[in-house]
């Protein structure tokens, strides 16, 4: 490589590590920096595709790679969702769904101030007792099976200014990327090591299999669980979340899709006696798994209870131990550690790629043309913003798990796992409603959890108050006015959008026989 360059090398490929490889060449274009960037990725190292869910960032992401989504879908065999159904996590025979579209937004008017808009339709809905997805758009295409589009002289109208998200197999995503990788050297090749600079510790090349080696001056660490250099070489320690978030196994299968029926625009995750099951419907299948507690199964009775609960036959792929949490630093001299070789929690809430981009954009857009001069401040700010991050998802997840199920599991969880920060919470929205100001932004507005996703979760679970709802509106009468009146006009709209957009199978079925996606919003 030319010395007067930066030499970015990524190890581990899959779904992270071909997102950094093309975000670093992308920002690296887009801002005049003389950067290589090498992806290392061992053929022989099998992945386990049984879906994956994302947020409405990653439609962000094609859209900043100019990749056409016609094209993702039908590669990958991606689906569309608007949103998680979360089943009997309240009680048994109770579900909620959790859109990620923002009613809010659409009804904003300069006539009232934007911190007294942000949750105004939600509150309303509270004092009313509207069922929260109810006031949403992707609410009423989750229970229609609908896609985002309608279909008007031949051509895809979108129903929505809103981004929904995908489902996908994360092995063809990243064999998708793979292939679009322009610009980008790939070396197939297991890492078995790494020569460091004996002065600064600094990684200054990879060992490789066959006796060969790739130098390089900066390492982005996409190795998964083995998380090689993050931890192997660097020295990151591992800081757990077990006692938060309860389940430490995972038993992933798939299930064929039932001949002509729709498919689901949305996840499930579908609570049972030790964990909760999850259910992301593809198009060639529906990638399932049930994320569990071996302090309350065995790995013979988890898979028997699943078998119960679906009322079928299954063939586990796999019974994998986990330990959720994160690293102290998942930057550490010259290596950045991403994806799973950073984090894992269990995936309820789609947090792992959306964890991965929004790092990728703070790293690319702030730190990127300074990352090989950092000191121990600038990685300090990374790493501060990457921990908050991955905090703020933990409390998230764990709010979930405050349900009124009696079963021993639950009961355990109730008692021991439920941390201070949501206890807090609960108690305080017991009194109040929750706030935009409840919640901290990250650096740049980076999309991050904030109470539009909170509050179908809190509705769901019964821990929204309603004479504190009442109590809002009725101190601000104009205000409840504007709410009554756009949830009425909205609600009109969203079964009128929803009554015109295609269903789900038919819109993939058109996008198969080469139909263009609707524009990216």
């Amino acid at each position: 490589m030319n010395k007067s360059r930066t030499h970015y090398v990524v190890v581990g490929g899959g779904t992270a590590g071909w997102l950094a490889a093309h975000m670093l060449k992308r920002q690296a274009d887009n801002a005049g920096l003389a950067v290589d960037v090498t992806v290392v990725e061992s053929s022989r190292i099998p992945t386990i595709g049984v879906g994956e869910g994302t947020t409405g960032v990653f439609r962000q992401l094609l859209d900043l790679l100019e990749i056409d989504e016609a094209e993702f879908i039908r590669s990958t065999g991606a689906t569309i969702k608007f949103g998680i159904r979360h089943k009997d996590w309240l009680r048994k025979g109770h579900h909620y769904d959790g859109p990620i579209d923002d009613p809010n937004a659409l009804a904003a008017r300069p006539d009232f101030r934007p911190d007294e808009q942000f949750c105004a339709l939600d509150v309303y809905a509270v004092a009313k007792n509207i069922r929260l997805a109810d006031i949403h758009l992707f609410g009423e295409l989750m229970r229609r099976g609908r896609s985002p589009y309608g279909l008007i002289d031949g051509e895809f109208v979108s129903a929505s200014p809103f981004l929904y998200a995908y489902h996908f197999d994360q092995a063809k995503v990243g064999a998708f990327l793979r292939d679009k990788a322009k610009g980008i050297a790939q070396v197939d090749a297991e890492v078995l090591g790494a020569r460091k600079n004996p002065e600064t510790g600094d990684i200054e090349a990879l060992l490789l299999d066959e006796d060969r080696e790739v130098a390089g001056d900066f390492f982005i660490d996409c190795t998964g669980f083995r998380r090689k250099l993050i931890r192997g070489e660097m020295g990151a320690q591992w800081i757990s979340y077990q006692s938060t978030l309860p389940v430490n196994r995972a038993m992933p299968f798939w299930l064929e899709h039932e001949e002509g029926a729709e498919i689901s625009p949305f996840t499930l995750a579908w609570a049972q006696e030790a964990g909760w099951l999850w259910s992301i419907p593809t198009q060639d299948r529906i990638g399932c798994g049930y994320v569990y507690s071996d302090h309350f199964r065995t790995p013979e009775e988890a898979h028997a209870e699943i078998e119960r609960a679906l009322g079928r036959k299954i063939e586990p792929r796999a019974d994998l131990r986990f330990d959720s949490g994160r690293l102290d630093r998942n930057w550490i001299g010259n290596c950045l550690a991403l994806g799973l070789s950073s984090s894992f929690l269990e995936p309820l809430e789609a947090t792992s790629i959306h964890g991965t981009v929004v790092q990728l954009f703070l790293f690319t857009r702030r730190f990127m043309a300074r990352a090989t001069s950092a000191d121990e401040r600038v990685r300090g700010m990374f790493n501060g913003v990457a921990e908050r991050q991955l905090n703020d998802f933990r409390d998230f997840i764990n709010i979930h798990y405050a349900g009124e199920r009696e079963e021993p599991f639950w009961k355990h969880v109730h008692q021991n796992c439920l941390n201070e920060v949501t206890r807090e919470r609960l108690q305080r929205w017991s009194r109040e409603m929750p706030k935009r100001a409840d919640f901290m932004p990250l650096p740049d507005n980076l999309p991050h959890l904030a109470e539009q996703l909170y509050y179908p979760v809190l509705d769901g679970l019964g821990h929204l108050c309603r004479k504190a709802a009442n109590a809002e509106m009725a101190a601000k009468p104009a205000l409840r006015a504007h709410a009554r009146k756009a949830i009425e006009e909205q609600g009109r709209e969203y079964k009128k959008a929803a009554t015109k957009c295609l269903g789900h199978r038919r819109y993939l079925d058109l996008l198969a026989q080469g139909k263009p996606a609707g524009a990216l919003q």
